[in-house]
């Protein structure tokens, strides 16, 4: 049978410091214990990924102002757990377009959302990130934030 992803958008943030300074912003999960990761959402009917990306920052944390120093070139896949994939039935999984965002200087992050779907976050070095990250992100983290490194932004 074929499998089915979810388009969806996933937002690298770089704190306002960058590029002084290269720090991550990462969120724990409101629904799920200890599940950090970087800000995602679906893509609507008719929406272009630039469009989701500022419309999901903006349920998710807040604030849509940021610039976007880059874009992932190809989209990538993950598979849902089991216990996951349950409840995003009929998908299997996401397929995402991802996005290295940097904030604007005086954006203000406000996780406290009409939805909320983040508990906390934080800023962390690139070094502690994987320290955090929700096992079956982590394989499509690694291979986009290696691009990203690779393409000389941090």
């Amino acid at each position: 049978m074929k499998k089915r992803y979810r388009p969806n958008v996933a937002a690298i943030i770089l704190s306002a410091r960058y590029p002084k300074k290269v720090e991550f912003f990462i969120a724990q999960r409101s629904d799920v214990a200890d599940s950090w990761q970087f800000p995602q959402g679906g893509i609507d009917k008719g929406e272009s990924p630039r469009e989701a990306l500022f419309r999901e920052l903006k349920e998710e944390i807040g604030t849509n102002e940021v610039e976007i120093i880059a874009e992932y070139p190809e989209w990538v896949s993950y598979d849902f757990p089991k216990t996951i994939a349950k409840k995003m039935y009929p998908y299997d999984g996401q397929r995402q377009k991802y996005f290295l965002v940097r904030l604007k200087p005086g954006a203000k992050i406000n996780i406290e959302t009409k939805e909320p779907e983040f508990s906390s976050y934080k800023f962390v070095p690139l070094k502690e990130l994987f320290h955090y990250v929700t096992f079956f992100k982590r394989p499509v983290y690694k291979k986009v934030l290696d691009y990203f490194k690779k393409e000389g932004y941090f």
